[in-house]
């Protein structure tokens, strides 16, 4: 962090300065444009994404702490993506597709819907395809796309001509809630190859067991200000050494 961004930190955390988070909005939007351009696709317009993008940055910024020694960047980097995936999540069609597919389905279910109360009954393809100015294949494949999407709840019975048939969600087995770390933690082993000794073991102090600078500095024998040194050496070794492997790791 440059001594410029450093003093718009001061004077957002300290002093309450508006202005101040709005410099630093603007100073990081290159990195909320790049890692929205990750999970640009054809289902999902870029606008959308640099949004949600831009969103997640001003949380970041808002959260951030610059005494805990890491880097903003560090910090911003998953607060960003994860807004982005929880936008995919919650707000995207539940099936993936194709746009031009995806603006097809949309269309004709708005049609459908039109015709249906104009006719006072369920539109054929052929009525769908000649107010679209859409083939009737193109309607056929619309409609399917539809039905594709639609999400059933979990809650229902599993067999429909089974009254005492229990809940779908029983046939769902569970997630082992640690098989998510399990990829991180291949890639945090693979950087930490590249520390020495005393690296990892302040990297092993302030992030597994949570010690401060000032304890850590107790425990291995030198200033807290050389630990800090420490911490920042290692962690763009790690940066980089993740960089390598393409995965993003967490400060």
């Amino acid at each position: 962090m440059t001594p410029a961004e450093a003093r718009l930190f001061h004077r957002y955390r300290q002093q309450g300065d508006d202005s101040a988070r709005d410099e630093l909005t603007a100073l990081y939007l290159p990195l909320a444009r790049a890692l929205s351009r990750r999970y640009r696709s054809a289902s999902e317009p870029y606008e959308d994404l640099f949004q949600v993008a831009c969103l997640g940055l001003v949380k970041a910024i808002d959260r951030y702490d610059p005494d805990q020694g890491s880097s903003f960047q560090a910090y911003a980097v998953p607060t960003i993506l994860g807004e982005v995936k929880r936008h995919f999540r919650d707000r995207v069609m539940p099936l993936h597709m194709p746009r031009g597919v995806k603006e097809r389905a949309l269309e004709v279910g708005r049609i459908s819907e039109a015709l249906t109360g104009e006719l006072e009954r369920p539109p054929s393809v052929h009525e769908v395809a000649e107010r679209t100015e859409l083939t009737p294949d193109d309607v056929v494949e619309a409609l399917g796309a539809i039905e594709a999407a639609k999400t059933v709840s979990l809650d229902v019975p599993f067999r429909s001509d089974d009254g005492d048939s229990p809940p779908a969600v029983e046939a769902v087995g569970d997630r082992d809630p640690k098989l998510d770390s399990v990829e991180s933690q291949i890639a945090v082993r693979a950087a930490m190859e590249v520390l020495d000794e005393r690296e990892r073991r302040c990297i092993d102090l302030r992030f597994r067991r949570d010690l401060t600078q000032e304890e850590i500095a107790t425990e291995v024998g030198v200033s807290q200000v050389h630990v800090s040194r420490i911490l920042r050496r290692a962690l763009e070794k790690l940066r980089g050494s993740a960089a390598e492997l393409d995965y993003e790791l967490v400060a």
